[in-house]
């Protein structure tokens, strides 16, 4: 039986080398971006 476990324990990690090899490693999706208002300066007019 404990053979049997080191069997299955092996196909796991293989099986979990495939998919980070073909899928690349699950990485974290990015956060959206909230824009955030800036108060922009008037111009002033000189003359």
């Amino acid at each position: 039986m404990d053979y049997l476990d080191q069997v299955l324990e092996k196909l796991r990690d293989w099986a979990r080398r495939l998919v980070e090899t073909l899928f690349g490693p699950q990485t974290e999706s990015e956060p959206e971006l909230i824009p955030i208002p800036v108060d922009e300066p008037q111009r002033r007019q000189s003359r």
